[in-house]
């Protein structure tokens, strides 16, 4: 039996997948007895159905494919969150399985998927929705199925831990960091997506949904970026025996669901610590299995497509063997998501001041107010003008009250160089 697809959306990722299926068709045939034809392209850009050879079943109206009784398989690698919903709902609602890439498609409406999916017995793939070429989803669901997986942490987006290591390794800023990652291509020309956090916000929802049975939606993830971090930042972190990450981290504790995406000091023998440029990894901790990393390059056509074909593989075994769909979902706990303000860590925190008699006292005295208690501070030159440095590392205290302290920071007149806004980054 042959089984027939077809693909919305032919850049990088759909490319990559159309060079998978040319090159290794009689592969998978001849190792695996799985026979693939693409019967259906169709694109915004004829030029690249041309590019990849695809010319004769090219076409700009996806109808064509939902349309299509014979279809088994509809890919989708479209991106975004409207056209991508409409083509991932019609494909399921006409009967047909799907795969799809699409990361912030199922952190906003993986609920709503999965239940079309369940309701018509078809399969959703998107192990590429996250870490590209790593396996985390399908090990999540399967290999670490046995485990009450009490932990998911990791560095998620290639983009942010390249421009953090080239400011580690080299001192750069953020602005000339940021100029790297986008002459290099690792970087869109708006990168508020990746900075910002909210690409790796996208991907830890679907990760802590998965790990711990309770839907968690992107909107529901306090997220920070990276804009803040400045050179002085990783020499202080150098000196403190950490690294500075992007982490995005999902917990499961007693109260419910810890789920948050911010800078990170890491302790240099923690796994992650070493993870650098473009690579991902996500840590995961089960009560059995205990502490496994999945580590590998996370974006590119070619780990993506690996992905997105892993699961057109998976799926078009079972319909060649008229398998049943596996479960699309578990029953979901419904946890409650733990206010970040309730939860208690160590924190970094870098303050640009005026250069004057009174600012250390007063700054000491407004976290002092608060309960915050000092581990250590340092000061430094190299904020520019008349500024200072001041750098603080805490004891275990509330978000609520290092909020608290820091807008009362604000406010506190001429203590600020320029109104610079404080730079907090948690200790793992």
């Amino acid at each position: 039996m042959t089984v027939k697809i077809g693909l919305v959306g032919t850049g990088t990722v759909g490319g990559g997948c159309l060079d998978i299926i040319a090159s290794h068709k009689d592969d998978f045939r001849r190792h695996y007895g799985i026979d693939l034809e693409i019967v259906r392209v169709c694109s915004r850009n004829p030029e690249q159905a041309v590019a990849h050879g695809v010319r004769d079943l090219y076409t700009d109206d996806f109808h064509e494919i939902l349309d299509d009784p014979e279809i088994d398989i509809v890919i989708e690698v479209v991106g975004g969150t409207t056209f991508a919903k409409e083509v991932v709902m019609g494909a399921l609602a006409a009967g047909k399985n799907v795969v799809t890439a699409n990361k912030a498609l199922m952190a906003t409406s993986g609920d709503e998927i999965l239940d079309l999916a369940e309701k018509m017995h078809r399969e959703i793939g998107f192990e590429a929705a996250v870490g590209g070429g790593i396996p985390i989803i399908d090990p999540l669901k399967h290999s670490l199925f046995a485990n009450e997986i009490t932990s998911v942490l990791g560095i998620v987006n290639g983009t942010t831990n390249y421009m953090l290591t080239r400011m580690s390794e080299t001192g750069a800023t953020y602005d000339d960091a940021l100029a790297e990652a986008q002459a290099q291509g690792f970087a869109e020309a708006d990168p508020t997506a990746d900075v910002d956090g909210f690409d790796a916000a996208a991907k830890i929802a679907i990760l802590t949904s998965i790990a711990f049975n309770s839907e968690v939606t992107m909107g529901q993830v306090p997220t920070e970026g990276i804009r803040l971090i400045a050179p002085i930042d990783f020499q202080v972190a150098g000196d403190m025996g950490y690294v500075i990450k992007l982490l995005a981290i999902g917990n499961h504790v007693p109260a419910g669901i810890d789920v948050r995406v911010h800078p990170t000091m890491v302790p240099k023998d923690h796994p992650l610590a070493g993870v650098n440029g473009v690579y991902n990894a996500i840590y995961v901790v089960g009560d059995a299995v205990g502490e496994t990393m999945f580590f590998g390059k996370g974006a590119g056509s070619g780990p993506a497509a690996s992905s997105v074909m892993g699961d057109v593989l998976e799926v078009a075994r079972h319909v060649q063997a008229g398998i049943a769909p596996w479960a699309s979902r578990a029953t979901y706990d419904h946890l409650p998501l733990v206010p970040m303000e309730t939860l208690s860590m160590r924190y970094y925190i870098r303050l640009s001041v005026e250069d004057r008699s009174g600012v250390l006292a007063a700054t000491a005295d407004v976290f002092a107010r608060h309960g915050v208690s000092i581990e250590s501070m340092v000061q430094r030159g190299g904020c520019g003008g008349t500024g200072v440095d001041l750098v603080y590392a805490t004891h275990e205290a509330l978000e609520k009250d290092i909020q608290e302290a820091l807008a009362d920071i604000e406010d506190l007149d001429g203590v600020l160089v320029d109104n610079t806004e404080p730079a907090v980054i948690r200790i793992l």
